[in-house]
């Protein structure tokens, strides 16, 4: 089982330092595949792994596997506009596809300007 919010972090984390998946494999002593693996959501970091990756970023554990974590700080989704919701392994209270799922992380990470356009075309 992946952990979306990782994997995105990952990325987001990553490209926002402008480092490429080999910088951050060397600095881990680990191959550009093994951290593109975790990137993708292919293979979870063990949690030393995960330990060295936050003190990378200079986050925390918690906020790297349960928040939304840019260059610039951590966007707090427990307030503002956001609603709680559960992943159906854990609670059933929201179904959504993969296909969902990836939309909505591609909404959260575009611009204000590409969000107007994906309003606009749902006729929101």
């Amino acid at each position: 089982m992946s952990n979306i919010q990782l994997a995105a972090n990952l990325r987001r984390l990553r490209t926002d330092h402008n480092y490429t998946q080999a910088q951050i494999g060397e600095q881990l002593n680990i191959s550009r595949q093994a951290y593109s693996n975790y990137e993708t959501g292919k293979r979870i970091p063990d949690i030393d792994m995960l330990i060295r990756i936050a003190d990378i970023y200079e986050v925390t554990l918690e906020q790297l596997l349960t928040q939304t974590c840019t260059k610039t700080g951590i966007v707090n989704e427990t307030s503002g506009p956001y609603f709680a919701s559960r992943i159906i392994a854990s609670g059933d209270t929201l179904y959504l596809t993969g296909e969902e799922i990836d939309l909505v992380a591609h909404y959260r990470n575009a611009g204000e300007d590409e969000r107007k356009l994906a309003r606009k075309v749902l006729g929101m």
